[in-house]
């Protein structure tokens, strides 16, 4: 067991997230994995999302050119919950079959969907009652997922414990459908779901999004006192035709957001090529660095970080589970400044 942290040295593959010397006790955020992939509609694998990027983490140098002894930030990443792992597997069987109904113009069987809405509950109350907890102690919690619906028992906890707040979404995706496939908390509802029953939750912005139905866009224009989107769409054109800087596109991102900000991060925000076997990849996207600036300039804006989570990396090879650890170092590191 190691006397004293190298941070210049290998890696100890101690459970711990790049092998950091903290545990539970003696760390302040708190990496919550959530191995979930309930109603993935398109690849599979997000579950085993956080053990690639922990994994992947012990290979990480720890400089971080923004912000100096970044490894000196007490993080510490929780086991994987073997209830949580099995109660998805049983759930995802259960969606596969109905999954396949829809899409076979079969009998719908309405005991599946009440199962996997049911299951689905559970491992809210599951993710609520572990993050209240943290929340209690005084810990910061980055949530580590799974399919993007996992955040939503946790918003519920930051938002009795914080109050009012705004949500930065980085995605490809609204998720503003209603029930998806008749999921109620499905990957692609979790912000209709907050939006209708968190009100704590004051402005969600949404940046990346490039794959949407016509019913999340009327949602949006509906909900524009509450919602703005960013689309990369938009973002490209304003940089092509030299209408704005991408610098002043995230100036304007960051002034419509509040005070307190917490950070959800579907990694394919990110362009494909950075993340290729997430659930439900996208052409175009945000690239690496782009994502990194936008998060350096919240803490610059002097706004304060109070959660995030990071969700649907794949597990198919270590090259998602390599970016995907870079971003959550990043997330940590920059809710560490926030404390």
């Amino acid at each position: 067991m190691q006397k004293e942290f190298d941070p210049n040295g290998y890696a100890i593959k101690n459970g711990n997230f790049i092998g950091l010397p903290y545990n539970e006790e003696t760390a302040k955020i708190i990496l919550l994995p959530v191995p979930w992939e309930a109603t993935v509609s398109y690849a599979a694998g997000t579950a085993f999302g956080p053990s690639n990027i922990l994994e992947a983490s012990y290979q990480l140098d720890l400089v971080d050119w923004k912000f100096g002894n970044a490894w000196k930030t007490p993080i510490y990443m929780a086991p994987i919950n073997a209830s949580v792992q099995a109660l998805s597997d049983e759930t995802r069987a259960l969606a596969i079959q109905h999954i396949n109904n829809l899409e076979q113009a079969k009998a719908i069987d309405s005991s599946l969907i009440d199962r996997v809405n049911n299951n689905s509950q559970q491992l809210n109350t599951w993710v609520y009652e572990q993050t209240k907890a943290l929340l209690k102690k005084g810990k910061k919690i980055g949530l580590v997922g799974g399919e993007h619906s996992v955040p939503f028992g946790y918003l519920k906890a930051l938002a009795e414990e914080e109050g009012e707040f705004g949500i930065l979404q980085i995605d490809a995706h609204f998720d503003l459908r209603v029930a998806y496939e008749d999921f109620t908390y499905s990957h692609a509802s979790i912000f209709y779901n907050v939006l209708e029953q968190i009100p704590q939750v004051t402005q969600l912005t949404q940046v990346g999004i490039r794959d949407a139905c016509q019913d999340e866009f009327d949602y949006v224009h509906a909900h524009s006192n509450r919602v703005t989107l960013y689309g990369m769409n938009y973002i490209r054109e304003q940089v092509y035709m030299q209408v704005q800087t991408y610098h002043e596109i995230c100036q304007q991102i960051i002034d419509s957001l509040p005070e307190k900000v917490y950070i959800s991060f579907d990694i394919d925000g990110l362009d494909p090529k950075l993340c290729p076997n997430t659930g439900t990849p996208v052409p175009e996207g945000l690239e690496f660095m782009e994502a990194v600036h936008l998060l350096h300039q919240i803490i610059n804006s002097g706004r304060t970080i109070i959660g995030f989570d990071l969700c649907e990396v794949g597990s198919a090879s270590t090259w998602d589970g390599n970016v995907g650890a870079r971003i959550l170092y990043k997330l940590a590191v920059l809710l560490g400044r926030c404390l």
